[in-house]
């Protein structure tokens, strides 16, 4: 039984995979995002569902962070009767300095309360730690050495005892190993099996190049060889392969003996946009003659389909037995080969669902607000029951107080859609519907007001300096505007109705929206308020907000 490939889809990068009882974790990264480190759950490595987020605005503060900062590569671990998550806030990335801080926190439940976060170093990001067999812990980091002429300025990987009494790291890192030859040595993850200590790390960069790279020593501290086969797993090779930027991996073992890596990839529309960000996949893995760690089809590529280890397949089975297909919502047949033909990047699968009808006492979880939590003082699901009221934040391109709710985009063709009313007094003010990849590119549909039109509606376009404004549509004073998006690949239109009964109406043309591809995170489509005249002036009332993926 085969499950598609990436199983965790849309923003969802650095995977770190680990195994508590019968329960596999899933922690990823969430950059300037919050609420910070999402958490996915499965039982079965086939169904994945979001358990929780852990980090609030109360433990971390992201404002000002630039985009591409903030959460890095959290480490999620298990020992003791307890979870340990160690994590990188990145404040600066400017060369040849990277501004960093590391930080652990431990609960004895996945779903908290998380202690206080404590601070462990700044000599480089991609923190993890190591639990041995005798009960002694270790602190891995990467080494940022800015004095090297090179721009990736990572020297390989560094360890130092943890005292978890002290909540700190004590002694002098030592550098254990210095990477190879595809430099940019990171994401390191230690495992012991036997005799052997492996280390698992991610090398070749974030691009095309990148890959996953496993050493191993009989002594912790080393020295480490490398596998004879390096890159244990990587796309560099197969520029065409609908799996790209294979790297920064995670191990686990099953209850049956079986081994899965966890690894982030793209799926690059039109073979060039990573719309999506960087997502999660799943691989079989197994251990050679030699000791070393293979795929278990064979060769470096990452397969498209993730075969399900036997135990969980027989479980899939009798769950499904009395649908008489024999398979499960988002997998394929025993029939399938295990190592598929390659298949276009736009193959059909389920399709992804959400809506809020703001008619509950909270917000729904999958919410997400750049650097600030969503919630709190500028939503309100009280102020006007059935409605959820934004008040405004400042400009779209804020790095402090940017008043936008928004969910991932996971679908290479979806459609996004609410209904808002507001009433702006000034060109100032604007609420409206937003595909969003960062403060410099974002897509903005918005109801404002223009001294001679009154209450408008129009399009803003922002890619880094460049900025475009569609011309303005009157609309009525008053009343609610339907606001819809429908994007298809690389393409996107915007529409709008002044009544429910009434037709949508396109709002602008068909826009190229290849431009919300890049960096470290993945586009996002979402609702926000925007005052350029006062800080929470006015505000939107929002009935709803729906989101439907098509493949």
């Amino acid at each position: 039984m085969f499950i598609d490939n990436p199983v965790l889809q849309g923003f969802n990068p650095d995977p770190c995979l680990i195994r508590v009882g019968g329960t596999y974790y899933a922690a990823v990264s969430s950059f300037e995002w919050l609420p910070g480190i999402r958490i996915y759950a499965s039982d079965d490595l086939a169904h994945w569902v979001h358990r929780t987020d852990v980090l609030t605005d109360r433990q971390v503060d992201l404002a000002g962070n630039p985009h591409n900062c903030g959460i890095w590569a959290p480490q999620l671990s298990y020992s003791d009767g307890l979870f340990y998550l160690i994590y990188t806030d990145v404040k600066s990335t400017r060369r040849p300095f990277k501004d960093v801080r590391n930080y652990i926190i431990t609960s004895p439940s996945i779903d908290g309360p998380w202690s206080e976060p404590a601070y462990l170093n700044g000599i480089g990001f991609d923190p993890s730690l190591f639990h041995d067999e005798d009960g002694r812990k270790w602190l891995l980091n990467v080494l940022w050495d800015h004095r090297i002429a090179e721009s990736n300025k990572s020297v390989g990987i560094t360890i130092q005892p943890y005292d978890p009494g002290l909540r700190r790291a004590v002694g002098r890192p030592v550098r254990i190993f210095a990477g190879t030859e595809l430099r940019k040595t990171e994401a390191p993850h230690l495992y012991r099996r036997g005799d052997w200590y492996y280390l698992v790390t991610a090398e070749g960069g974030t691009g095309a190049g990148h890959s996953v790279t496993v050493a191993r020593s009989r002594h912790l501290y080393g020295p480490y060889e490398v596998d004879p086969r390096n890159p244990m797993l990587t796309s560099s090779d197969r520029q065409d392969w609908p799996l790209q930027c294979a790297g920064h991996a995670s191990l686990v073992s099953t209850p049956g003996g079986d081994w899965v890596i966890a690894h982030l990839c793209t799926r690059p529309i039109e073979g060039a946009y990573a719309l999506l960000g960087r997502e999660t996949a799943l691989q079989r893995v197994v251990w050679d003659a030699d000791g070393w760690l293979r795929l278990k089809d064979g060769g470096h590529t990452p397969q498209l389909r993730f075969e399900l280890p036997a135990e969980y397949a027989a479980q899939l089975r009798r769950a499904t037995a009395p649908a008489g297909n024999g398979s499960s919502r988002g997998s394929a047949p025993d029939t399938a080969a295990s190592t598929p033909p390659m298949l276009p990047p736009t193959r059909a699968r389920a399709a992804h669902l959400f809506a809020d009808e703001f008619d509950g006492p909270a917000l729904q979880s999958n919410w997400n607000s750049p650097r600030l939590m969503p919630g709190g003082a500028w939503c309100s699901l009280d102020a006007r029951p059935g409605h959820l009221r934004l008040t405004a934040g400042e400009s779209p391109q804020s790095l402090f107080r940017h008043h936008l709710l928004a969910v991932r985009q996971t679908d290479i063709a979806f459609r996004a859609e609410t209904e808002l009313e507001y009433r702006p007094e000034s060109f100032l003010q604007m609420a409206g519907l937003m595909l969003y990849l960062c403060e410099s590119r974002y897509l903005y549909a918005f109801v404002s007001h223009d001294e001679e039109q009154g209450r408008v509606l129009s399009i803003m376009r922002a890619e880094e300096d460049h900025f475009e404004l569609e011309p303005p549509i009157p609309i009525a004073a008053d009343g609610a505007i339907g606001l819809a998006v429908e994007v298809d690949g690389v393409r996107a239109a915007f529409r709008y109705r002044t009544d429910p009964d009434s037709e949508w109406r396109n709002i602008g043309g068909s826009y190229s929206i290849g431009f919300l591809s890049g960096g470290f995170t993945g586009s996002f489509v979402g609702i926000g308020v925007h005052d350029m005249e006062k800080l929470h002036g006015s505000h939107a009332d929002f009935a709803y907000f729906r989101y439907v993926g098509r493949n």
